[in-house]
């Protein structure tokens, strides 16, 4: 079954929690032992964050032609710093740039990390730029092999798939909304973020 089949197989009954409710372990928040593309997805929307699945590259299209659709992008200025994604979403009248004050970020990132619905990124993705320098508005492109259960684990990979050459600027995106106080290392220097992502399934 499907990631979408599964989550949204039983609908819930209970309300969801009011603004400002602690997010430790609160009992909306899913079980720590429920799979990890099923936390990640809740942890994820409960952040703040549009999640948007595809099963095939073609339904991972038609979800961008929303997006851009919905936020009135075509023909507009893009932030993006990966060739190989400009080809990925070639074809819709973008203007690939570096400018900042682009009207979106378009990027892949690292890993999803199930235990908190935060996206891992690093200096692949984001060069030696802050995140809060970044436009607001961001789309991701990822797929659900890149689910991991923590950032521990997403480190590692990083840490195992760039042996000698290890990336630099590595933090995570977790906030979609304005947030009050964060003490976590791993989002200093964040700012919240309207971000949409684009998962493929590859599983």
């Amino acid at each position: 079954m499907s990631l979408f089949g599964k989550l949204f197989k039983k609908s819930s009954s209970k309300a969801p929690p009011e603004a400002g409710e602690e997010m430790e372990r609160s009992k909306y928040m899913p079980d720590i032992d429920t799979p990890a593309d099923e936390r990640f997805t809740k942890n994820f929307i409960y952040n703040g964050g549009k999640f948007l699945y595809g099963l095939n590259v073609d339904e991972v299209h038609s979800n961008f032609d929303n997006i851009l659709l919905e936020n009135d992008w075509y023909e507009k200025e893009v932030l993006c710093l990966d060739e190989n994604l400009m080809d990925v979403f070639k074809g819709y009248n973008l203007q690939f740039g570096k400018k900042r004050t682009s009207s979106f970020f378009l990027t892949t990132c690292e890993s999803l990390v199930a235990d908190n619905g935060s996206l891992l990124v690093c200096s692949k993705q984001l060069k030696e730029m802050k995140l809060k320098d970044f436009p607001r508005d961001m789309v991701v492109y990822a797929t659900t092999s890149q689910i991991v259960n923590s950032i521990g684990e997403g480190l590692r990979i990083i840490k195992n798939g760039n042996k000698g050459s290890i990336p630099t600027n590595i933090t995570t995106i977790k906030h979609f909304e304005a947030l009050k106080d964060d003490k976590n290392f791993m989002t200093y220097g964040s700012s919240a973020k309207n971000l949409y992502l684009l998962l493929l399934e590859d599983l």
